[in-house]
């Protein structure tokens, strides 16, 4: 899907916090179901670095997300995985436009 979008949220969970991520993970997309333009997520977690996660979302595109993201409940809903975010490498997040896919 040319022009779909997706979107990484890097998170850095500590050991005996992965329960408690993946609960919020679920709240969060819960709240998130029915968002136009969101096609689905994932979380995931590093197979190397079992501290590093990662929530995978995909979108229709760009605008979809920028609509989504400058709402007025983009801040509220996703607050609970604030705390987890990564900012290590700059930013906690990456946006990514599909250029070809099979």
């Amino acid at each position: 899907m040319k022009g779909g979008v997706r979107v990484l949220l890097h998170l850095r969970v500590a050991p005996g916090e992965e329960d408690r991520v993946e609960d919020l993970y679920h709240r969060v997309s819960r709240e998130l179901a029915g968002t136009p333009g969101l096609l689905r997520n994932e979380l995931l977690q590093g197979l190397a670095a079992p501290q590093e996660w990662a929530v995978l979302s995909e979108w229709r595109d760009a605008d979809a997300f920028h609509a989504w993201e400058n709402g007025p409940h983009h801040r509220d809903t996703t607050a609970p995985l604030r705390p987890y975010q990564n900012r290590t490498a700059g930013s906690a997040f990456g946006l990514y436009e599909v250029r070809a896919e099979h």
